[in-house]
């Protein structure tokens, strides 16, 4: 063998074990399984929830009156936040609870996460509230309105509930689009907060669904 072969084998046998040596140095411990149902990836996030929620009263101590445990778990009043709905209503939350506390190790950020909650959450009545602008909608409700107390064929037949299926989708799209930048904020933190829980919760025993006991 020549001394350029000699000197080409032995950079190529350095390099497949740097490689091997980096491949193992940077894989670090295996991922949690995430579950693949919307349902299951809530239930998970509220499982290590419980779980952060119960070590944080049992580190305060949060025993003895009910009072004393409520204030523990929500927060003392004042609430220290508040999103203001485009409804007109107003929610308002704690951040010195245990419950907020949970939702800081889970989400990153309790402002955040609870400014994106809230408004997510009321996508629909919004767009619900946007369809008294639409006259089709306010000369059904008319109509509904009109009918007696316990009229179901009048109010059937005032078409509010067909007039408000044919609407509503519309609106429901303009209320998304205004508020993509908070839907977006509300997946990237609930993905967080599954990642974050599926890691507390891994080899923790999966309680078994409630159900009827076997006859």
């Amino acid at each position: 063998m020549s001394a350029a072969w000699a000197r080409l084998a032995g950079r190529t046998v350095v390099a497949a074990v740097l490689t091997v040596l980096s491949a193992g140095g940077c894989s670090g411990p295996p991922q949690p399984a995430l579950p693949m149902s919307e349902q299951a990836r809530s239930e998970l996030i509220k499982a290590a929830q419980q779980v952060l929620v119960d070590r944080c009263m049992t580190a305060r101590g949060a025993t003895g009156q009910p009072a004393s445990q409520e204030d523990a778990l929500f927060g003392t009043d004042p609430a220290e936040l508040e999103v203001t709905l485009a409804t007109g209503y107003t929610v308002r939350t704690h951040t010195d609870g245990c419950l907020a506390q949970a939702h800081r190790h889970l989400y990153g950020d309790q402002a955040r996460w609870f400014r994106a909650e809230v408004t997510v959450n009321n996508l629909r009545p919004e767009a619900q509230a946007r369809l008294k602008d639409d006259p089709r909608y306010r000369t059904a409700l008319a109509r509904r309105a009109a009918c007696p107390e316990k009229d179901t064929r009048c109010a059937r037949q005032s078409g509010l509930d067909d007039v408000r299926a044919r609407l509503e989708p519309a609106r429901l799209a303009e209320v998304r689009a205004a508020h993509r930048e908070d839907i977006a904020t509300y997946d990237q933190l609930r993905d967080r907060a599954l990642h974050r829980a599926a890691r507390l919760l891994a080899g923790r025993p999966t309680p078994s669904p409630k159900g009827p006991a076997p006859s």
